[in-house]
């Protein structure tokens, strides 16, 4: 009886975990037209399906006109798909940092990645260093900035050829300070007037100049690497219960942390090159999905990409449609809207951690 009720509740669990996939592709679909739809010029979900359906050679031309195709086709598809592909590869890098150094806080930017990001963006929107890549001149140096300070925390945080929860936050931590000290000095010491709007609005991560070549270096990342992550459940399973019971598991803790990060770093420097530091979607996502289906990192990982992508499309929707007092659209960096809601989620985060740590106490 016990082993029958055992397998109908694994059963039970995985119906549910498919029910709830199927939900989330629906919704993300739904996000998607609706994402391309909305904004000044509103367009139809079925105009929008039938300019993607003719740019790919399935159907012939309809009676639309040139400039909603241009809208729809060259502005609004790409930017939301990016929104898709760095909303999901955030809330990846949120869940696997989480289980690497076992802290529920933790978030993408804690790896000090996204201060390297910003020094390299700065430089090229202050100083004009990497002009020769034209229009991707401020991605590839957001690129190099973030993987110079992924080097320097590994190097720092890597003791003895071991890599401890607590030394890797703290070298995050110092390294982002001292490249938010960078930046700043640039853009204060800078002779152009507008480099402090123009750094502002990246570092609080923006999609409006989302191009479709944009897509396939992170659309690639985020695939391969969390298909590996997927395969490594097991043991970010057992990292989370503490480096006893992985070490047990026969898992080499250290050398695992050490490719691990490695994986996260990339991830992080990839996604902030494209779209700018766009914070706490690393850090409410894994929550959100926990509290639905569970610990096990082979349904957190594929659900925080779907809630992730579906999050950081209408926080874009939203940005992008903000109207002032006057009635004129602005563009709004879209970390604004992710900040606005996620600062107090943080905040309930601590005081019900801090909640559970009294009660335990008892």
């Amino acid at each position: 009886m016990a082993t029958q009720e055992v397998l109908r509740n694994r059963k039970f669990r995985h119906t549910r975990f498919r029910l709830i996939l199927l939900a989330l592709c629906i919704m993300l679909l739904l996000s998607v037209t609706l994402g391309i739809s909305l904004g000044p010029v509103s367009i139809s979900g079925d105009v929008v399906w039938s300019i993607a359906a003719y740019k790919l050679g399935l159907i012939m031309r309809g009676n639309w006109s040139q400039g909603t195709e241009n809208i729809v086709w060259l502005i609004r598809f790409p930017r939301v798909l990016l929104a898709l592909v760095v909303g999901g590869g955030l809330a990846v890098v949120g869940v696997t940092l989480q289980a690497l150094v076992r802290n529920p806080l933790a978030d993408p930017y804690i790896l000090g990645i996204s201060s390297g990001a910003s020094v390299g963006a700065v430089l090229v929107i202050g100083l004009g260093v990497f002009a020769v890549y034209g229009s991707m001149a401020v991605s590839v140096a957001a690129f190099f900035g973030a993987v110079l300070a992924f080097v320097i925390v590994y190097l720092l945080a890597n003791h003895g050829g071991r890599i401890t929860p607590g030394s890797l936050v703290l070298a995050g931590i110092g390294v982002g300070y001292f490249f938010t000290g960078i930046t700043t000095f640039i853009t204060m010491t800078s002779n152009k007037r507008q480099l402090a709007g123009q750094v502002l609005a990246w570092t609080l991560g923006s999609l409006a100049r989302a191009t479709w070549f944009d897509l396939s270096l992170p659309t690639w990342t985020l695939l391969i690497i969390t298909t590996y992550l997927l395969f490594q459940s097991r043991s970010l399973n057992a990292l989370i219960v503490g480096d006893e019971t992985a070490l047990t598991l026969g898992i080499n803790v250290d050398k695992f942390r050490r490719h691990i990060f490695t994986l996260v770093a990339l991830l992080t420097g990839v996604m902030v090159a494209v779209s700018g530091s766009i914070g706490f979607i690393g850090l409410m996502v894994p929550h959100m999905v926990r509290l639905v289906v569970g610990s096990d990192h082979r349904k957190v990982l594929p659900i925080s990409v779907f809630v992730g992508s579906i999050f950081l499309i209408w926080a874009d929707v939203i940005a992008r449609g903000y109207h002032t007092p006057i009635d004129a659209p602005i563009e709004l960096p879209v970390g604004v809207v992710t900040a606005l809601l996620g600062g107090p989620f943080f905040l309930w985060l601590m005081w019900s951690t801090r909640l559970k740590r009294k009660i335990g106490n008892l």
